[in-house]
């Protein structure tokens, strides 16, 4: 069967979720879910159990409880669920390392046939996941989740997100559809060659497009938070920009390259003003144009340093190997 697209965005087919049906039966295959938590002691108890009901179909589950340094009782949570459900693994992060590496934590963890990853504030609902297995089953290697409405989310936060996508698009050469995060399902070759990748800055949904194979895009309606707030600030969200940007894209060094290049122009433009004007024996106006001048080529210099400064410290923090995160603890197979 093949799903009509109702939108194409750059090479990714995006399909209706109203279009994929839910997976109807279950034949043997094993899904492994990945869940980062970071202070969810509000929500992690329901999540889980919402989790639990809406993906009964599937027999053969291992749920990756990954605790992100975790400041309340989340840790203890965790315990408790697994006390009660052997399906579930639990890991507990050092220390606040951030999302993109708790999923990881999480990701190498599993050994599932297909990875799904979702947040435990269950914004991204569960169900669709199934839908995602239906498109995994008929070939794609990656479904990821595009967000169609987005309840809950101030204005300015869309905003800033669209702006995000349209400029990071610009700046790398792979394409990474808006509104889309890090809930997606993938084949098990895929986190594979994840495991394989030593970047220290991670953004996994553009290390995954950069991987290819037969990526697809489901559209579903985002619900809003229920419980707690949001962990992610808008600070986290800077972060996440400039590991995107910085990782992935030579363009800003390039861009400098066109603006210095622009300075150098306009210094040899003035340069021959200037001499022209002595010749012929005008006088050339005074401070105010020079001081613009020192200013205009100061800023050029100052952007251009900051930027290649941007990618020395990323390569020299990847170059110290230490690892990406630390476990400090993780349950026991058994108990």
């Amino acid at each position: 069967m093949i799903f009509k697209s109702d939108l194409d965005q750059g090479k990714y087919q995006i399909i209706s979720e109203e279009l994929v049906p839910e997976l109807d039966k279950y034949d043997g295959f094993k899904l492994s879910l990945v869940i980062p938590c970071f202070n969810e002691e509000e929500t992690l108890l329901h999540s889980f159990n919402k989790i639990v009901n809406d993906l009964h179909l599937i027999k053969d589950i291992e749920l990756i409880l990954v605790d992100d340094g975790s400041s309340d009782s989340t840790w203890k949570i965790i315990l408790d669920i697994k006390s009660k459900d052997n399906r579930v693994k639990g890991i507990k992060l050092s220390r606040n390392f951030g999302h993109q590496y708790a999923v990881t934590a999480g990701l190498l963890s599993c050994n599932g046939d297909c990875i799904a990853i979702i947040d435990a504030d269950l914004q991204d609902p569960p169900k669709v996941i199934l839908k995602m297995i239906s498109l995994w089953k008929k070939g794609h290697y990656v479904i990821f989740g595009k967000r169609k409405k987005r309840r809950g989310e101030s204005f300015f936060k869309i905003i800033t997100a669209n702006i995000f996508y349209k400029f990071l698009n610009f700046l790398s050469g792979d394409f990474i559809p808006r509104d889309t995060g890090d809930f997606r399902l993938i084949d098990k070759e895929i986190n594979d060659i994840l495991k394989q990748m030593p970047e220290y800055d991670r953004f996994l949904r553009g290390m995954i497009a950069w991987i290819g194979f037969s990526q697809v895009g489901i559209e579903y309606n985002r619900d809003k938070r229920e419980y707690g707030e949001t962990k992610y600030t808008f600070k986290k969200m800077i972060s996440l920009a400039a590991s995107a940007i910085f990782s992935f894209s030579l363009k800003p060094l390039r861009l400098a390259i066109v603006l210095g290049s622009l300075s150098a122009g306009i210094a040899i433009s003035i340069v021959l003003y200037a001499i022209t004007m002595k010749i012929f024996g005008t006088p050339i106006p005074g401070w105010t144009t020079l001081t613009v001048l020192i200013s205009f080529f100061s800023g050029v210099q100052l952007v251009s340093i900051g930027l290649l400064g941007e990618y020395v410290g990323r390569a020299f923090i990847q170059g110290k190997y230490r690892p990406q995160f630390i476990i400090e603890e993780t349950t026991k197979e058994n108990e």
